[in-house]
């Protein structure tokens, strides 16, 4: 699965390298600015807490103890070790991995964040589409199908849910856990609200650090021509990915060059945006280095005695 994942990275950036050439990636580094930067972090301090906090609210309802400084900090190393690693979602590994173990519930932790990753991706689907239907974008006339599709998927979704499968085979019970984790941490009256509001600051968070990441990169075209076509590249970056690149590059490009703006300035855009993303990522090293060093110190021989 490596192989094929960094396969399919390289091939992306191959062929956007064959027919732009380097420019667009040399451009985008340099126009990144100070100013994005902070932009970058400050949005990024709001997403991550969002995060955390729609994280501590499926938790709980899995019965899971878990506080939200706890969860910040454990976001930011998630987000970090996301970025920085292949694959997209080590951190989050690591991240149900390491609460599941200080609750002793590893299973049960892993499926809270499970959970909680695809509650966010579907309130980011649901407002794409919405995004999408009442903006114009290279992909408007296929919305109406789209929504019906969501539409389906959710009524299924809640059949599932409602439904007590019958019977002791292993697929009964692989389903009645599922439903009930459904009814328990996502459909819950006292946690949805919640998380679907956590989920829709973190996409228009998400959506605003793209657009600043557009206007560094030199495009001038207005909001709402921007804002979908953020809306298409982030639905592009919940594919698996080599540290983040590939998918994003590839969907950025394309999406601009069907909006008009050209395919060098989409790559462009999505190199600054992945700059912003790694800085704001950074207070999750910190995470890391500070779980590290103190286990280091105490390992340390202590010294003679002072005469």
């Amino acid at each position: 699965m490596w192989v094929l994942r960094s396969a399919a990275t390289a091939a992306t950036l191959a062929v956007i390298v064959w027919h732009l050439g380097f420019g667009p990636f040399v451009d985008g580094i340099r126009a990144v600015d100070g100013a994005a930067l902070a932009a970058a972090a400050a949005i990024g301090a709001v997403t991550t807490l969002c995060c955390a906090w729609r994280w501590t609210i499926v938790a709980r309802c899995l019965e899971l103890r878990l506080s939200l400084p706890s969860a910040v900090a454990a976001y930011y190393r998630s987000l970090f070790l996301n970025v920085t690693l292949p694959g997209g979602v080590v951190g989050d590994v690591h991240r149900g991995v390491s609460h599941g173990r200080d609750v002793g519930a590893v299973g049960v932790a892993l499926r809270a964040v499970a959970w909680e990753r695809t509650a966010g991706q579907v309130v980011q689907a649901v407002l794409t589409v919405a995004v999408l239907a009442a903006l114009p974008s290279p992909v408007r006339s296929s919305v109406p199908a789209i929504a019906i599709a969501l539409v389906a998927a959710a009524i299924v979704v809640l059949v599932v849910a409602r439904t007590r499968p019958r019977g002791r085979s292993r697929w009964s019970r692989v389903r009645s856990a599922i439903a009930g984790d459904v009814r328990a941490a996502l459909l819950a009256r006292k946690a949805w609200p919640a998380i679907v509001f956590a989920s829709a600051l973190v996409v228009a968070g998400h959506a605003v650090t793209f657009v600043i990441a557009a206007r560094t990169a030199g495009a001038g075209a207005p909001v709402s021509v921007l804002v979908p076509l953020a809306l298409l590249a982030m639905l592009a970056m919940t594919l698996p990915s080599v540290a983040g690149w590939g998918p994003r590059e590839g969907a950025t490009a394309w999406a601009f060059a069907a909006a008009g703006l050209g395919a060098a300035q989409g790559v462009a855009t999505a190199v600054v945006y992945g700059v912003m993303v790694l800085v704001a990522s950074l207070p999750g090293a910190v995470v890391l280095v500070s779980a590290w060093v103190p286990r280091t110190a105490l390992a340390q021989p202590d010294g003679p005695a002072d005469a």
